[in-house]
């Protein structure tokens, strides 16, 4: 796949409580642990983040990785559509708004994103890059790789382990949207000698990026 392919995602068409978003739910949080998506993010912004400083979780959904953050010490704020979870801590702020609109990124000078940038089109992740530009000096993210083989693992392997039907073709339409090499920082417009840019691919088929801003 040499093209980004971006098509409409089911659950975006489904209310928080619906119980086959509920259902996706359950399946992401089951392929995060498997894929090591989080464990990945809290390691990167353990060793990335300031004493103190801010972050900010861009899509942040039902607050999962959030919590996990914020039981390790990081002040994780949280932005996504959907409204705050039960749960998320009464200290930390909870966004509900558009990431493309957003009016907030001014104060937090470190941004991560689990499974949120392929959502976005070269368009909007250009508009999404100015504004996180204005003050963020790290941006960390985790995303699907582009590969065939991906799709066709999570095909053969995802009714096994129960995911449902929102969960296969969000999975395979997320995959083709997914990126390879530098494409993601290149779309959000974090450009050398400005930024220090690291992107690989992990064994499982993530794509992860760290971004710093140099000094």
């Amino acid at each position: 796949m040499r093209q980004r392919h971006l098509q409409p995602e089911l659950l975006d068409a489904l209310t928080p409580d619906d119980p086959a978003a509920l259902h996706n739910r359950r399946d992401l949080r089951l392929t995060n642990l498997i894929a090591g998506s989080h464990r990945w993010l809290r390691r990167a912004l353990a060793r990335h983040v300031k004493s103190g400083e801010p972050v900010l979780e861009v899509g942040a959904g039902t607050g999962e990785l959030g919590l996990s953050l914020h039981r390790r010490g990081l002040a994780v704020d949280g932005l996504d559509l959907w409204p705050r979870p039960a749960g998320w801590p009464a200290e930390r702020a909870w966004h509900v708004a558009d990431l493309r609109t957003f009016d907030g990124y001014g104060n937090y000078p470190a941004i991560c994103g689990n499974l949120i940038f392929h959502q976005f089109s070269e368009a909007d992740l250009a508009t999404l890059g100015s504004l996180l530009r204005r003050r963020a000096r790290l941006i960390v993210a985790c995303e699907p790789a582009r590969r065939r083989t991906s799709q066709l693992l999570y095909c053969l392997f995802g009714p096994l382990l129960g995911a449902n039907y929102v969960s296969l073709h969000d999975a395979h339409v997320s995959i083709a949207a997914g990126f390879r090499g530098n494409e993601l920082p290149a779309a959000l417009g974090l450009a050398a000698p400005v930024w220090d840019i690291r992107c690989d691919i992990s064994v499982l088929g993530m794509y992860r990026m760290i971004a710093t801003r140099r000094p």
